[in-house]
């Protein structure tokens, strides 16, 4: 008999104690960064919460990676802060609905292919990165802080670190909440609670269409803020997932988490919440303790509703230090720490892709422009490498024979121009062998042209011979004059 779940169990709870446990970490880990990042966007605390509720829902029935956490997160607070300073909050909720919806077309296009570009260094400079400025966003809390409240970050990584050497039966996480808010309720002790982080909801979120014109001049204030919203939403999401891909050896559907998303966002916005992403922090908290299926992102966005609504009188009263502890561990947790020896060992042009990714990232407090830049970087890279590639010897004396083997394209056309000098040439026949060459773009081609027409303007004669289907194809289209 088969020892494999079946299918359904295997992708929502391989084992429901679990992803509960696992599924109520990432809530507590949600609870402090969600309030801060809906202070960056400039909303009320409820409206990121709501917003995570309403996201973590949906998404664990729509999303294409299971046991992956997502909520209001910081990139899309960022991108978001300008449109509610300057217009309010419904037109954040306007543009979040129409950022859902670009990002349903994304998956329904099949986009999500897009993040094979991504290479494995960005995603490393990502990962780091990240681990970094979730070490940072704990800073503010830390910075100043009296005896105690160290104290009690000191307790709770103990706590964290210590007890899964005793036990792996409950995360330690929650342990440290309970913890530490007994003894820091028992002793009286002077430390900041979840009350002094924000004012937290008193009710369900109700649903709402934005209350925006309905208008092209509205359309035009949303559009850009929307895609920004909708792309950088889709970036952090697909690069949580391939994380998570890598920690459980499992696959993940990228079309369907980019329409999940989008499903998920527009539904945030009709209940009064900001859009968000996949949250790597949470994430990664999630799958450590056990999270692999869908269940542990249900309960996750379930359970901060609880928590938020019906036990709002206790999570109030939970130490904000025992958060940061928790924070702490899923950074350490997040970050590469391999990634520093493999520097050495790495090529040079790889590791510094990576650097760049992690530099600008944490500069800009912006993933979407570390993993912009690090793409590019790549790209640029990859090129100069691939044009170096292109290889022109020259045989014979009366019928000169130019052998052209390699990648000729945008960026290595100027190589098989300056290789054919007409002052050497002086006249004789030229016979241009392109057996061993492909020309992939409009650029290679127009450079072979280039070359022959320079040639006979000179008095030789022109021969190309070896042109394969594909760059055949190319100079017919364009009808160049290459015989």
């Amino acid at each position: 008999m088969s020892q494999h779940p079946h299918p359904f169990r295997a992708e929502w709870a391989p084992s429901i104690p679990r992803e509960l446990m696992a599924g109520a970490v990432a809530t507590f880990a949600l609870i402090p960064e969600v309030i801060a990042f809906s202070f960056v966007a400039g909303v009320d605390p409820a409206v990121g919460l709501f917003a995570s509720f309403v996201i973590s829902i949906v998404i664990a029935f729509t999303g294409g990676r299971p046991a992956m956490v997502s909520a209001a997160a910081g990139s899309v607070a960022l991108v978001a802060a300008p449109l509610v300073q300057s217009h309010g909050l419904q037109y954040l909720l306007a543009a979040g609905l129409l950022a859902g919806a670009m990002q349903l077309l994304f998956g329904w296009l099949r986009l999500g292919v897009l993040l094979r570009y991504v290479s494995g260094s960005v995603r490393t400079g990502f990962v780091n990165a990240l681990a970094i400025l979730i070490f940072s966003a704990q800073l503010p809390h830390l910075i100043g802080a009296n005896g105690a409240t160290w104290a009690m970050l000191a307790a709770g990584l103990v706590v964290i670190y210590g007890l899964p050497r005793l036990t792996t039966a409950v995360p330690s996480p929650l342990v440290c909440i309970v913890v530490l808010t007994v003894v820091a309720q028992g002793l009286d002790l002077p430390v900041k609670t979840v009350a002094d982080l924000g004012a937290l909801p008193d009710g369900l979120p109700a649903f709402g269409l934005p209350q925006v014109p309905l208008s092209l001049q509205t359309l035009q204030l949303i559009a850009l803020p929307a895609l920004a919203i909708a792309m950088v939403g889709l970036l952090e999401s697909l690069m949580t997932a391939s994380v998570v891909d890598e920690l459980t050896d499992t696959p993940s559907n990228k079309n369907r988490e980019c329409s999940g998303l989008g499903a998920a966002n527009m539904a945030a916005s009709l209940f009064g919440g900001i859009a968000g992403c996949g949250m790597i922090g949470q994430t990664v908290g999630n799958v450590r303790y056990g999270g692999r299926g869908r269940l542990s992102t249900l309960f996750a966005g379930a359970f901060l509703l609880i928590l938020m609504v019906l036990l709002k009188p206790w999570v109030s009263l939970v130490p904000v230090a025992a958060l940061v502890a928790i924070m702490v561990m899923v950074s350490a947790s997040t970050l590469d720490w391999g990634s520093a020896r493999a520097l050495l060992k790495h090529p040079k042009l790889s590791s510094a892709v990576m650097v760049a990714t992690v530099i600008v990232t944490v500069a800009t407090d912006n993933l979407a422009a570390g993993v912009a830049v690090g793409v590019l970087l790549s790209g640029v890279f990859f090129t100069a490498k691939v044009s170096r590639l292109l290889a022109i010897e020259q045989h014979g004396d009366q019928l000169l024979t130019y052998r052209v083997s390699g990648q000729v394209f945008f960026a290595s056309a100027d190589l098989l121009v300056d290789a054919f000098d007409v002052r050497d040439i002086e006249g004789r026949p030229v016979r241009i062998d392109l057996t061993a060459a492909h020309f992939w773009d409009i650029t290679a081609v127009n450079a072979l042209d280039m070359v022959c027409q320079r040639l006979r303007k000179h008095g030789s004669t022109v021969e190309v011979v070896g042109l394969n289907a594909h760059s055949r194809a190319l100079v017919d289209k364009l009808d160049l004059g290459i015989e």
